[in-house]
């Protein structure tokens, strides 16, 4: 914690910020997955497969969070497998499903890349206190649900 005093902020500065934190993010991802030979959308959802953990997604489960196709979904997952960062294994409970687990090698080429970057963070965390790290937690949770929101909205609006 650096103890530094933070100037009040309004709404529209803490808007700029985050437009500026997405502008960044887009770009860096761009970038990170032109390195790991993937597209943006294909590094997203082995990103949903890394957050999963032990417990494996189905296809469908996979296609409902990166809100594509069953469809398109297997194009990603033909991708991801071809690239070496994903096998489908038999779903032991249903034979006409598969799930989706991350390849080791590819989990640590993965956490190699982003490696700086999250040590950054971690050094920029630590500028904060243990309750201010909880309301910027509590801030991107919120912020994350009500971008859930937007989204099902417009999908509801091309829909109508």
């Amino acid at each position: 914690m650096d103890g530094t005093p933070r100037p009040p902020a309004s709404p529209a500065q803490a808007l700029t910020a985050m437009d500026h934190l997405i502008a960044a993010h887009l770009i860096g991802q761009q970038e990170m997955a032109r390195r790991l030979g993937l597209t943006v959308t294909d590094l997203t959802c082995f990103g949903f497969v890394l957050q999963a953990g032990p417990d494996l997604l189905t296809a469908g489960d996979l296609a409902a969070l990166a809100q594509v196709t069953t469809g398109a979904v297997t194009g990603i997952l033909n991708r991801l497998e071809r690239a070496g960062y994903v096998t489908r294994r038999p779903d032991p409970t249903d034979r006409r499903r598969v799930r989706v687990a991350a390849v080791p090698a590819a989990v640590s080429r993965v956490e190699a890349a982003y490696g700086g970057h999250y040590e950054r963070l971690m050094t920029l965390f630590a500028d904060y206190t243990p309750a201010e790290l909880a309301t910027i937690t509590d801030w991107f949770t919120r912020a994350t649900a009500l971008a859930h929101e937007s989204r099902a909205e417009l999908s509801t609006e091309e829909s109508g």
